[in-house]
């Protein structure tokens, strides 16, 4: 990484639980391709404040993780059509103060799904409603799965997320079971609730597939399960790693190599 210097570009992530998951990918690849940027991670106190930081500053990228990506929309000046079809953002960028959001999550899901090869006639359950879950419920949509419910405590955003996209609703997964099952929620993160496993071990033997989005740590409570289990997984260290390349190409207009990507997302969890 270069000296810190006057002309160098600040790119930043906003989150309730900051990483160095980010800060570490897209340090690497400033480094690799010798682009004179600077990547560091914040937990917001004010998040109108950090947003007019973003804009006054100016800083030219700025990623948005849980529990910030609806919230930001009114603090935007333009919606890219990637954002505004979920109405969940976790990309901004900044174009000499004017402030453009973007959602790389849903291309990250829909490359997953199709990559791991997964049939839409599975049935689903997803556990979550926020941001990110409007990102994996139009992204499964959008690939033909149609046995899907959405399962979460607030009746009003699950029924919500779930009636946007013709999917049932349910408080809690109970009993039930799923050929897929998708974990949307802080369950398993790093924090308060990282011993929280989000599906029972019954629902895990019945499934054929377990996703978790949770990026920290990428082996979560469900993940150590389904693997215990020999179930294939979906981690949320692929998911990152696919929107985080995005985000970069957002941000630099520089598209890296799969090969730099892959050594940008090895290093960023090592």
């Amino acid at each position: 990484m270069p000296i810190l210097n006057k002309d160098m570009t600040l790119c930043i992530s906003l989150a309730a639980r900051p990483s160095n998951i980010g800060t570490r990918f897209h340090n690497y690849l400033y480094d690799q391709l010798d682009l004179n940027y600077v990547y560091k991670a914040f937990a917001p106190t004010d998040l109108a404040q950090a947003i007019a930081g973003v804009r006054g500053l100016p800083i030219r990228g700025c990623a948005v993780s849980m529990p910030y990506k609806e919230d930001v929309i009114a603090l935007v000046d333009r919606m890219d059509p990637s954002a505004k079809a979920i109405d969940s953002v976790n990309t901004i960028v900044n174009d000499d103060g004017v402030l453009t959001a973007y959602n790389t999550d849903y291309l990250a899901i829909a490359r997953l799904l199709r990559d791991h090869r997964v049939p839409a006639t599975h049935s689903v359950l997803m556990r979550g409603s926020g941001g990110m879950a409007k990102a994996v419920a139009a992204a499964l949509r959008d690939a033909g799965f149609s046995d899907v419910t959405v399962v979460a405590r607030n009746e009003a955003a699950g029924r919500a997320l779930a009636d946007l996209y013709d999917f049932a609703w349910q408080p809690q997964p109970g009993t039930s079971t799923a050929d897929l099952l998708i974990n949307v929620t802080p369950l398993g993160m790093s924090g308060q609730d990282e011993d929280v496993q989000a599906f029972s071990n019954e629902a895990v033997a019945a499934a054929r597939v377990v996703f978790d989005v949770v990026a920290l740590p990428a082996e979560t409570p469900l993940i150590t399960a389904a693997r215990a289990a020999g179930k294939p997984v979906i981690t949320g260290a692929e998911v990152i790693a696919i929107q985080a390349e995005e985000q970069f190409v957002l941000y630099t207009g520089v598209r890296p190599t799969p090969d730099q990507v892959r050594e940008a997302s090895e290093f960023s969890r090592s």
